[in-house]
């Protein structure tokens, strides 16, 4: 699910954008704010549908088989156990599933090879030959052969990735996301009974989360000229062109965090933008970043305007 960094990143992407768009409507940029955070959970439906997809394609598989021309006793006989899989059953039957399929308008046809040409990696597969001979299965030995075919099947698939990221702008950074949301719904599903499945959710208390990232984003935007003047004293002796753009505004999210967000504690906020700037900025970046933060915070501390509470006061 997004933990606090990825939200993080999400305003820190809509903050960029905003600064190089040049429409100031704030409310629209935390419209899209917002949908972005949408887009990750429709990337996971999607992803949950493909996963359902390849392993729905064992019935037409086992039908061309069948009508071959000249059909061998196994064509004619073709194993398709895993239309019965626990996983996939509860997973179609799942209320929440059904309603996002339907919200998103989920559906497969405009890439219609890409079932097959990941079923017949499966179908090749030691793993799923060996799931097909396995007896006694389980809820729990059901999703051993679904994860493989997300972890080892769709994720090694050039095909399936080049789906996703022509479908997903931010993919390639979503992806790790995905990755934790389809792990959560693997342990979610621990019933036999499908109606006690749930879905993993995007955020951990999206209510709370939704409100972060809103004042994070309004915050910054508010107070931009007063946080540009804290930068600009502590960088007096640098070219402002030479400071990168993702560098401005990591820091001045930061300053947002230390004045206005009190459960925050100012070492989670400094830690979670130098890690975020090893990523997004330059390879200097993360010194010079925790440099100027470490400035500005102990004149901020000087003149009182540093309260935490609670949390907050965690150093």
């Amino acid at each position: 699910m997004l933990n606090r960094r990825h939200l993080r990143v999400k305003v820190l992407q809509s903050l960029y954008a905003y600064h190089q768009s040049n429409s100031g409507d704030i409310k629209q940029h935390e419209k899209n704010l917002l949908q972005s955070i949408d887009k990750v959970y429709e990337m996971y439906i999607w992803m949950l549908s493909l996963i359902s997809e390849v392993a729905g394609y064992a019935s037409t598989d086992a039908e061309e088989r069948a009508n071959k021309h000249l059909p061998t006793a196994d064509d004619l006989h073709a194993d398709v156990k895993i239309l019965s899989n626990r996983f996939i059953i509860s997973l179609q039957q799942n209320k929440e599933f059904l309603a996002a399929i339907k919200k998103y308008k989920v559906a497969w046809d405009f890439e219609p090879e890409l079932a097959k040409s990941l079923f017949i990696i499966l179908k090749n597969a030691e793993e799923y030959k060996e799931y097909l001979q396995k007896t006694g299965d389980t809820i729990q030995t059901d999703k051993d052969i679904i994860k493989f075919i997300f972890k080892k099947v769709i994720l090694k698939s050039s095909l399936a990735e080049q789906v996703f990221e022509d479908k997903f702008i931010y993919w390639p950074v979503d992806k790790d996301v995905l990755q934790a949301l389809i792990a959560k719904t693997f342990k979610n599903f621990a019933y036999d009974d499908p109606e006690q499945n749930k879905l993993a959710e995007v955020t951990g208390n999206w209510e709370e989360d939704r409100q972060f990232i809103v004042d994070l984003f309004e915050q910054t935007i508010r107070h931009n000229d007063g946080y540009q003047e804290m930068i600009g004293q502590k960088t007096q002796n640098w070219e402002p062109e030479r400071i990168a753009m993702m560098d401005t505004l990591l820091m001045k999210m930061a300053i947002a965090e230390f004045i206005n967000f009190a459960s925050v504690p100012v070492k989670v906020t400094i830690n979670e933008y130098l890690e975020i700037s090893k990523e997004f900025s330059t390879p200097k970046s993360n010194s010079f970043i925790n440099g100027i933060l470490d400035k500005i915070l102990y004149e901020l501390k000087a003149q009182n305007k540093i309260n935490k509470i609670g949390r907050g006061l965690i150093e």
